[in-house]
């Protein structure tokens, strides 16, 4: 995925791919790398691409994205019908589609019922009865089978065609008026785009999260009615709500780089009553808008602060409106004024740190925000196959402190390695939980370790040696953990994602796992694997003795439950882990 490209939409990639000959289909995943090294020059809303000397492909995109297969014209012999067209659309990073507009004639559902009332007709279906419509249950079942496709193939195998077909399935969706199996379907594929370009800012975890996401939704939507059907179709746009005038408070900074092509900056604030609030700057981009983000100006009012300062003072806004999420609008009459900002251990900020921890990793676990305030000692490291991780103690836990993002352009893992040699300092950070069966978090923001009136963006500021005080403490000895061996059930579920269903279809890759599972008395875990592999592994054949194509459908349903399951017995463990109430966490959706 090139990010100097315009975004695509992904009807128009779905298009372009399917109308290429078999033939052209087997070569477009060497054309998408070929086209890949090639100059790009941007002119206006128009990007050039110099296939040879005598060739160009122009990519047209009025407002920043490509909307329409004739905005992508090729000079070539072969054009309109080429590969170069096909393959630049799958080049490229994939456009939000537009929200689909309401049928003129489309009848309001309260008007609807006061008519039916008035006229003495009987009831329509009541909002607990409703169900998916057969538009909806096509699209379903276009996404799920196009989401096994690409887990059937994984990363390594699923190319610029399977991509495709995910990318028309979505498009399905959201004509079909499900943007959540959309939007998940289109992250699928820029996760896989992203892993089969080596990008940094890529991770197996969050591909497999989205990948259950999209497979639940689908799977899950033909049997749901009511509410959780409303919970399954998504919304197209978070709706913003008026909130009068807050002043607001700076907590930190944090740079977003995504594997979907997306980078900036989020800025957290929180008000006089505690509540949190984001202003956030981001759009397609790479590692240099990540970092560059945080010295620009806010999108909020007429106030010329930047993130990096906001993150230390404060505004006062009126007119404020603000998403269930917390995010701040930009509207016309949203007005903002630089005011003064707090340290950490002042009010309003420090009531933030005074709520329980327990009570914190409760409230993200429940679905709500998942950042941590904590107060920590640091104690050295802790070596993990992912790399160091800084250890410090929580209220008498080991805590895990993880960097928040590893690519080398941002200095989270930089300033974890020099905060391990403060062991003995005792610090107030901002953290977002990892939920797992250990008390785990990804290190945000900290005091300084020089000086507790100041703070560290630890995504966006760099320290040096002379900032860290003496260390007052022996490295500390982690002390071997016994925990329950659910990492034998998320490594193959994480396997398939990367590998593709054939990774676990060899003979005895998954021998002694389920044992040592039912040793564990992981039962549940031990049956849900040998049914992945059994799953991965049945090759029926016809009356010649001819291998039928594997079952997806199938192996879909397995791998889908072995996700579910991972997912609830880590949250139910990473509760037990803070001292959470375990009842106070609900099933993920």
């Amino acid at each position: 995925m090139s990010p100097d490209l315009p975004p695509v939409s992904p009807s128009v990639t779905a298009g372009l791919v399917e109308a290429l000959s078999p033939r052209l289909r087997k070569r477009l995943d060497a054309g998408v790398a070929k086209l890949g090294a090639r100059p790009v020059v941007r002119d206006g809303d128009t990007v050039r691409i110099a296939v040879d000397d005598d060739t160009d492909l122009e990519l047209h995109a009025p407002g920043g994205t490509v909307t329409s297969a004739d905005a992508i014209r090729c000079g070539c012999l072969l054009a309109p019908d080429c590969l170069h067209r096909a393959a630049a659309a799958s080049a490229a990073p994939v456009a939000e589609d537009a929200p689909v507009p309401a049928a003129a004639d489309a009848p309001d559902p309260a008007a609807a019922a006061s008519s039916r009332t008035a006229s003495g007709a009987p009831p329509g279906p009541r909002p607990e009865d409703e169900a998916p419509s057969w538009d909806q249950l096509d699209a379903a079942r276009a996404v799920f089978g196009a989401a096994a496709a690409v887990l059937e193939a994984g990363t390594d195998g699923a190319g610029a065609v399977l991509q495709a077909e995910l990318l028309r399935a979505a498009h399905t969706a959201r004509l079909a008026a499900l943007p959540r199996a959309a939007a998940a379907a289109v992250s699928v594929v820029t996760g896989v785009r992203a892993a089969r370009s080596a990008d940094p800012a890529y991770r197996l975890p969050d591909l497999a999260g989205t990948l259950r996401t999209v497979l639940g939704v689908a799977h899950r939507l033909p049997h749901t009615t009511g509410a959780e059907l409303a919970d399954l179709r998504g919304t197209v746009r978070q709706p913003y709500r008026p909130d009068g005038s807050l002043r607001l408070y700076g907590l930190f900074s944090e740079p977003v780089l995504t594997a979907t092509g997306y980078a900036g900056a989020v800025t957290w604030t929180a008000d006089a009553e505690g509540r949190l609030h984001t202003v956030s700057d981001v759009a397609p981009g790479g590692a240099g808008r990540a970092t560059g983000a945080a010295d620009r100006t806010v999108r909020i009012g007429d106030t010329a602060l930047t993130h990096r300062e906001l993150s230390r003072a404060g505004l006062a806004v009126s007119g404020a409106t603000v998403s269930p999420t917390g995010r701040l609008g930009a509207g016309a009459g949203v007005r903002a004024v630089r005011a003064s900002g707090v340290a950490w251990n002042a009010e309003p900020l420090g009531r933030l740190w005074a709520t329980p921890v327990a009570e914190q990793v409760a409230r993200a676990l429940n679905g709500g925000q998942d950042l941590l305030f904590l107060d920590v000692t640091l104690a050295g490291t802790v070596r993990e196959a992912t790399g160091d991780c800084l250890l410090a103690d929580c209220e008498g836990r080991a805590l895990r402190l993880a960097p928040a993002h590893d690519h080398p352009a941002l200095p989270y893992r930089d300033n974890l390695r020099l905060l391990a040699a403060a062991r003995g300092s005792r610090l107030r950070i901002v953290a977002r939980l990892t939920p797992g069966p250990l008390p785990r978090a990804l290190l945000l923001a900290a005091e300084h370790p020089s000086d507790p009136t100041a703070r560290v963006d630890l995504g966006l500021d760099r320290l040096q040696h002379a900032d860290l005080p003496p260390a007052t403490a022996a490295p500390a000895t982690v002390a071997p953990v016994d925990e329950a061996p659910l990492h034998l059930l998320r490594r193959r579920v994480h396997q398939a994602v990367a590998g593709g269903r054939r990774v676990l279809a060899f003979p005895g890759s998954g021998a002694g796992d389920g044992a040592r599972l039912r040793r564990a008395g992981l039962g549940t875990a031990a049956d849900l694997l040998d049914d992945l592999h059994a799953a991965a592994a049945d090759r029926s054949r016809d009356a010649f003795g001819r291998l039928l194509p594997a079952d997806l459908d199938r192996f879909a349903r397995a791998w889908l439950a072995a996700a579910v399951y991972t997912d609830e017995v880590e949250r139910a463990l990473c509760a037990e882990a803070w001292g959470a109430s375990a009842e106070a966490v609900p099933a993920v959706r």
